[in-house]
């Protein structure tokens, strides 16, 4: 900034969210018993995470029941409450379960069970159990947008998206994405941000599609167990004095089978969602720090613009006062979210990899008992006559 005259630019901590209780929701005056009672929400609630897998409770002692009667793959129902969060966000849990499917004579949807527990005084209850829609989310994510530009908010949208087609946008370069902005340079540590997304998406992609392949093999080979069981129950109703190995032998296949549609079941369910997943809230970290590229760009702009009067004490007007405020408030909500979302990414992949691993050990585990079951079997030898 040319000149010395500049008045240091009044710091935002925040952008300044606004109420939810001003945002009125296109559905709030429905009188369908499907979607529950009205929910009065928190001037600072935040979008539905689900806290899985803990002894959680309020402040004043109330134990928090996490567990979901649904099994569900989704991430909101596997994200876990950080150790080191705010005490300010624990007296408000938010999970997310139960889908059901509703048919109407006009349309079929869906319906899932949001349950809050929390303590805070601005709640008439305790505890509020409701059943929303997707357009419920969709609606609230728009009006998160709206009053937390700076802030991350994953793209619902996306949810619906063709797996390919959203994966191969993962290659998007940083100089791709913020070319239409001119900026000068992107500050370091940003630029550092938008590599590792980057990397990470593509990282996520290729584990995506090996396990797909890994899926659809299992699938191949869990049909061909199911046809190759039955031929040796078919032997041994030919042979009398082979018929208690071989059926012993059909069935422990049989085991074997089940074993591996589980396994396949679980990786399917569980293990794959949550990739996609992250590839997603990866995608939403790439459009926050397109918008603050964006703001930046036009704070950069308004200084040459006020370097081209060429005024020997140019006073800097207010408007790039606030531009400067702008792009220093996307910068600090900007890093505490990645490193937020750093400290979750963290603990859901530890998680869902100590999945993987016990499910896969649960697998070999089960096929191992199953042949040593029927060793005895086979050892026994027939009675010579």
């Amino acid at each position: 900034m040319s000149g010395g005259a500049a008045s240091a630019p009044k710091p935002l901590p925040s952008s300044g969210p606004k109420s939810l209780r001003e945002m009125p929701h296109p559905l709030a005056t429905s009188s369908s018993e499907e979607m529950g009672p009205a929910l009065t929400p928190s001037p600072d609630l935040l979008l539905p995470r689900s806290i899985a897998d803990k002894d959680l409770s309020l402040p004043n002692g109330t134990p928090v029941d996490t567990s979901s009667p649904a099994s569900s793959s989704s991430l909101l129902n596997r994200l876990q409450l950080d150790d080191d969060l705010d005490v300010e966000t624990r007296d408000l849990f938010v999970t997310v379960d139960d889908p059901k499917k509703h048919v109407c004579t006009m349309e079929t949807y869906i319906t899932y069970r949001v349950t809050t527990k929390t303590t805070r005084a601005e709640f008439d209850l305790p505890e509020y159990s409701v059943r929303r829609r997707y357009q419920d989310f969709d609606w609230l994510r728009n009006k998160l947008e709206e009053s937390q530009p700076t802030h991350l908010i994953p793209d619902l949208n996306a949810y619906k998206k063709q797996g390919m087609a959203l994966l191969s946008k993962m290659g998007e370069s940083v100089k791709y994405v913020t070319g239409g902005y001119k900026l000068r340079s992107r500050p370091l540590e940003f630029a550092a941000i938008g590599d590792y997304l980057d990397t990470f998406s593509l990282k996520l992609g290729t584990i995506d599609r090996i396990a797909q392949r890994i899926i659809k093999e299992q699938l191949e080979y869990l049909v061909e167990l199911r046809e190759y069981g039955p031929v040796y129950s078919t032997w041994g109703g030919l042979e009398v004095e082979l018929s208690e190995p071989l059926e012993g032998v059909s069935a422990c296949i049989g085991n074997c089978c089940t074993a591996l549609e589980e396994l396949s079941e679980d990786m399917t369910e569980d293990f794959l969602p949550v990739l996609r997943e992250y590839i997603l809230y990866a995608e939403s970290m790439k459009n926050v720090l397109k918008k603050r590229d964006q703001v930046q760009a036009e704070y950069e702009a308004k200084l040459e613009a006020v370097a081209l009067k060429r005024e020997d004490r140019p006073k800097v007007p207010t408007d790039v006062e606030k531009c400067q405020d702008r792009v220093e408030c996307f910068n600090a909500d900007l890093k505490a979210d990645m490193e937020r979302w750093q400290n979750n990414k963290r603990q859901d992949f530890r998680q869902l990899l100590m999945g993987m691993a016990d499910k896969n050990i649960q697998y070999y585990e089960k096929c191992l008992t199953a042949w040593e079951s029927i060793i005895p079997l086979l050892q026994d030898k027939p009675e010579t006559k």
